[in-house]
């Protein structure tokens, strides 16, 4: 025989379940730290181990296979932390605020290269790295509706980069954020 509860106490039991879910959400965000620009949000786009080759200003996946993807709260821990961290911005024209100490390499996320540039782009993140392949190479653009980083992220981790760091929240995250800027410079490569 089951025990009834008195309708007045039923309200107030749904009422504790609610505050209670409520309460553990908000928990739970504070725990993993605040969020910026959408970095974080899900899309519903999946993975991809290929690169995108149209519609770069498009949602991206919350993942990316072989990197790791970092949020601006993480990505200012490892700036603070570590250095020798290579920030690469790969933003296409015009020169924009990006975060300080990038390296803006333009258009290194683009799908399709002529002839000798993908050697050249290996050639500049071995540079860059110091010949270290094990260096953290941190990728960015725009936001996380930006698909350059992406591929410029896939094309390290073919190259066999080993910490490769995708900063899907990008320009828009760090400034959201309220960290220092600057201005961006052409990086010749």
């Amino acid at each position: 025989m089951a025990l009834e509860l008195p309708a007045w106490l039923r309200g107030a039991s749904a009422i504790v379940g609610a505050m209670l879910a409520l309460l553990l959400s908000a928990a739970c965000t504070a725990f993993a730290g605040p969020r910026f620009a959408d970095e974080d949000r899900d899309w519903g786009v999946a993975a991809a181990p290929s690169l995108r080759r149209a519609d770069y200003h498009a949602p991206t996946p919350r993942e990316i296979p072989g990197a790791r993807v970092m949020l601006t709260t993480e990505l200012k821990a490892l700036l603070d932390r570590e250095s020798g961290v290579v920030l690469v911005d790969v933003l296409g024209d015009p020169p924009h605020p990006t975060l300080p100490g990038a390296y803006w390499l333009r258009h290194a996320g683009l799908a399709e290269f002529p002839g000798d540039e993908l050697p050249r782009l290996e050639a500049i993140l071995e540079k860059l790295s110091g010949g270290d392949r094990h260096r953290p190479l941190v990728f960015f653009c725009l936001s996380s509706e930006c698909w350059l980083s992406y591929n410029a992220a896939l094309r390290a981790v073919a190259f066999g980069f080993r910490d490769v760091i995708w900063y899907r929240g990008g320009v828009a995250a760090w400034r959201e954020a309220g960290y220092p800027m600057a201005m961006s410079e052409p990086f010749s490569w």
